[in-house]
Order: structure tokens, then sequence, then C-alpha cells
């Protein structure tokens, strides 16, 4: 009913840039928060970055100076410019975004989850 769709990621050498985009698209009436979300192999799925439809913004402590989350409302997109990478931020990156959506003659909120794009640093 509700795809997230992410794209950007790919292999960058340390201390290169990658942007992250994701659009949301399918029975979205109206989106609220929007988010960046990491999981590396055998770990939990961790906060990267939150947005708010106004521009409040939440960061993880260790991409705080380094990452940027923005959105285009219009777009139904959310994006996530990563400056300075290192090693560290190797993983799969997960685009999140809870959307108002159509549930028979209402409108509900659910959470849902792009299928993630890797991001790799390395050599």
């Amino acid at each position: 009913q509700v795809q997230l769709v992410e794209s950007g990621g790919g292999l960058v050498q340390p201390g290169g840039s990658l942007r992250l985009s994701c659009v949301a698209s399918g029975s979205i009436f109206s989106i609220n928060a929007m988010g960046w979300y990491l999981q590396a192999p055998g770990k939990q799925r961790e906060l990267v970055a939150t947005i708010t439809p106004s521009g409040s913004t939440n960061y993880a402590d260790s991409v705080k100076g380094r990452f940027t989350i923005s959105r285009d409302n219009a777009k139904n997109t959310v994006n996530l410019q990563m400056n300075s990478l290192k090693p560290v931020d190797t993983a799969v990156y997960y685009c999140y975004a809870r959307v108002g959506s159509w549930h028979l003659a209402n409108i509900r909120e659910y959470d849902y989850w792009g299928q993630g794009t890797q991001v790799t640093v390395a050599s």
C-alpha cells in the first residue's frame, strides 16, 4: 500500500561523501516523521537521524556534525547527506516513515520501512 524506495548507496573511500534519498509512494494521506536507520551485520537496527514535517531533527551522537537529514514534504522525500565517512559507517541504511494512509474509510498511521541501501566505506 505504501512503498519507500532508497537510493544513493554505494562504495566510497574514507573521508568521502554520499547522499541517500528515499521517496514514499502509494496510498499516502500524510507523512509525519521520516528518518534513516542503519543495521550492521549481526547487529540491531539503530537510529541515524529523524526529521519532523516542520524540520526538527534528531541525530545519533556518532554522526552529529557529519550527516545532515532533510526532507521535501511536497515530494514525500527524505535525504541524508553523509560527509567525512568512516569505515564504521559501513552498514545497510533503511528509510523510515510514519505515514497516515487510508484504511477502509479512515486515516490511520503506520510505520513503513524501505528495503535498505548498502553503504560501504573502504580503501
